[in-house]
């Protein structure tokens, strides 16, 4: 387990969660490891041993970060900055066996301002996750996993300027998952069902009401790829979807249902670039005529550019249907597009950049929504059990529009340290 560190509990869960390993696919059609990116390359004298326990390996660690923000409510003008505290323990065990793997993760966020305590929050998760391999190229995997979340004030789904309400806003997340795969030498078959479970705490501002958001959303769907050559597939998707809310009131209610499409190709060619690209039609339909149906191009694409050993170079864009918290507006569609530069300076020392910038097109009312993401990260990894990190990062905000939000700049830097077994 290596040493990474995020800015959001999130992202934490995303790097440390255990991840156990995929069934073995040497010789696969579909294996795409040709290339490996600065920050999956193995750092055997950085990475944590961790600790064994009978057929499992347990992983304890712990991150603290300092940040300064300049902006802690978002807002256009009148900012205000403080310094904030995050302090991240962290558990991690996976199994060790050949065939088959579990997987369990619990992790805890504790948040405190300097001078605004009731910004102070906590957030927490635990999950499991397990694969079973039923014959050469095929399994199944599933996933269970309970967050308590907080919503940062920056989210395009805060929707209040800064004392609308007392707190952050923070919800509960139940997210289950289900994958079967199936391998046919060039054909391979996957199935996917997703279930989420919003459950947000209440405010108590009836001027926004969190209680709401409170809805269930189902995926379903599956894949089909064919591999053209050892090194490219093609492939066609498709996913539908139920979002149902609790509250059935006209205002607020947008359930529905919806679906996305899309034909793409998925590659790692040579030394030098691999990637997953698609392109298709999306659809959300609501039951109330109050929000306007949502349609239209859906894209989604990764590419990753190995100029060197030591540098990755990253380009991402999407084209999504999201949901919305606006007054009249029953979800949004979101287009983004960005970049990213990971180099290894020395084996224990990476610097990394990223860029991204996203416009938000509401349907059903007048607002668009502009955001301009930058980062930037130097890692020092001092040895196996000790890492450092210095990230800054920067936020704009522009809406537009009779119905828009607040427009606002952002600036983080956060000085953190990991430790772990």
């Amino acid at each position: 387990m290596r040493i990474l560190t995020c800015s959001a509990v999130a992202a934490c869960i995303a790097l440390t969660a255990p991840q156990f390993a995929q069934a073995q696919d040497l010789g696969s059609n579909f294996s795409r490891d040709r290339n490996v990116s600065v920050r999956d390359r193995p750092r055997p004298d950085y990475e944590a041993t961790g600790q064994k326990a009978g057929g499992f390996t347990v992983y304890p660690r712990v991150t603290v970060d300092l940040e300064h923000n300049d902006n802690i409510y978002a807002v256009a003008t009148g900012k205000i900055d403080d310094n904030i505290w995050r302090v991240k323990p962290e558990l991690a065990v996976r199994s060790d066996w050949s065939r088959n793997a579990i997987g369990f993760f619990a992790g805890g966020n504790i948040i405190r301002y300097a001078d605004h305590d009731t910004e102070n929050t906590e957030e927490y998760t635990v999950s499991a996750n397990g694969r079973l391999d039923i014959a050469r190229g095929s399994n199944i995997s599933g996933t269970a996993q309970f967050q308590r979340l907080t919503e940062p004030r920056t989210a395009i789904t805060a929707g209040t300027p800064a004392g609308a309400t007392p707190k952050p806003v923070q919800y509960n997340l139940v997210t289950t998952s289900l994958v079967g795969v199936k391998e046919f030498n060039r054909l391979r078959l996957t199935g996917r069902l997703d279930d989420k479970d919003f459950n947000y705490k209440d405010q108590g501002v009836a001027s926004f009401n969190q209680n709401s958001r409170d809805r269930n959303e189902f995926y379903y769907g599956g894949k089909a790829e064919y591999a053209v050559s050892p090194d490219t597939a093609i492939y066609a998707t498709v996913t539908g979807n139920k979002k149902d809310y609790d509250l059935k009131t006209p205002a607020t209610n947008r359930t529905s249902d919806g679906y996305v499409v899309g034909l793409g190709a998925n590659f790692d060619l040579s030394q030098v670039m691999r990637g997953d690209i698609q392109a298709g039609y999306m659809k959300q339909s609501y039951d109330l005529a109050t929000f306007k149906d949502v349609s239209g191009f859906s894209a989604a694409g990764n590419i990753e550019w190995f100029p060197s050993q030591l540098t990755t170079v990253g380009v991402n864009g999407s084209r999504t249907i999201e949901e919305s918290v606006a007054p009249g507006a029953g979800g949004f569609i979101s287009n983004t597009i960005g970049a990213s530069i990971d180099h290894e300076l020395l084996r224990n020392v990476l610097l990394s950049a990223a860029y991204n910038h996203s416009n938000d097109d509401y349907r059903g009312i007048d607002r668009t929504d502009k955001r301009d993401n930058f980062s930037a990260t130097a890692t020092y990894l001092l040895n196996r059990r000790v890492g450092l990190f210095l990230t800054y990062n920067y936020l704009k905000q522009d809406s537009t529009g009779v119905a828009k939000a607040s427009s606002f700049k952002d600036n983080k830097l956060t000085a953190s340290v990991a430790l772990q077994f």
